[in-house]
């Protein structure tokens, strides 16, 4: 799918939202495949919309993680994993917020973790396009 702007992708998240089926026995997972900027907090912030956060979305990047609260229970999580080639106590926070099936996870540059998702999930790869757009793939 091609997306032309910053609301493209914010609205493409708000629609992903509407439309996510929720785990039943785990939480659901969205890995984020991208470069630097590709939009991936972008797709977050309209994935949050999509499901009622009114608070602001930012990217975690320097504090490895961020938590919001979803309007029925459970937790949005997102995770950004790029500052940490070796995960470490991460996994464990990780693997504890994985079990509650009320939770929706995003993760950005999730190399590092692969052996810790579950082998159901969501994956969302963002390139960049010649004309400045991003191809969004599922």
């Amino acid at each position: 799918m091609k997306v032309n702007s910053e609301q493209e992708m914010m609205h493409f998240g708000e629609k992903f939202a509407r439309d996510l089926r929720l785990g039943e026995k785990s939480a659901t997972v969205i890995e984020l495949i991208g470069d630097v900027g590709a939009g991936k907090t972008t797709f977050t912030r309209g994935l949050a919309v999509g499901l009622g956060i009114k608070k602001p979305i930012t990217s975690p990047s320097f504090t490895i993680s961020k938590s919001y609260a979803l309007p029925d229970g459970g937790r949005l999580i997102h995770y950004d994993f790029y500052r940490l080639p070796d995960p470490g106590l991460m996994v464990e926070d990780l693997q504890e917020n994985l079990s509650d099936p009320n939770n929706i996870i995003i993760i950005e540059w999730g190399e590092s973790i692969t052996d810790v998702l579950p082998k159901k999930h969501y994956v969302i790869k963002i390139d960049y396009t010649d004309d400045g757009g991003r191809e969004v793939k599922i």
